[in-house]
């Protein structure tokens, strides 16, 4: 048992943030993602399971504890809609709410097609699958700094 833990964090979980490194992504996969086939090549292997939590809800989860990158290109990636990349789907608006909030002042949030995106998530650190059922409702968090 620890003190101040979120209940919703599992022990997988919490290992995989606390190994991760600045810089190291970590996916926060919808229910439709690849994600096993997907982990098989992050340094964690095999999809972590997040059962009945959606995106915004796990993004809470993990930037409760992991800070967001400030001093790159971006600090998250949202996966874009087919042929409609500007377009922000419900489920991305509460996902950028959330990180919003909790962003380094020199964070950002940006965008990847959907190929691209399937791309970039093999070298992640890890891939999070939860039950997120809205389409597109994938996202990449790359890990900042504690100051």
């Amino acid at each position: 048992m620890l003190i101040g833990i979120d209940g919703r964090m599992t022990p997988e979980l919490l290992h995989c943030l606390a190994r991760m490194g600045h810089g190291d992504e970590i996916v926060v996969a919808d229910a439709n993602f690849p994600a096993n086939s997907t982990a098989e090549h992050c340094n964690v292997k095999e999809a972590i399971q997040l059962p009945g939590l959606d995106a915004p809800a796990t993004i809470e989860l993990i930037t409760q504890l992991m800070p967001l990158e400030g001093f790159a290109d971006y600090s998250a990636l949202r996966m874009e809609i087919d042929g409609e990349p500007e377009t922000l789907g419900e489920v991305h608006s509460e996902g950028f709410a959330v990180m919003e909030s909790r962003l380094p002042e020199t964070g950002s949030l940006s965008s990847l097609e959907r190929q691209d995106f399937y791309v970039q998530a093999k070298r992640a650190f890890a891939v999070v699958r939860t039950t997120e059922a809205r389409p597109f409702g994938c996202f990449i968090l790359r890990k900042g700094v504690v100051f």
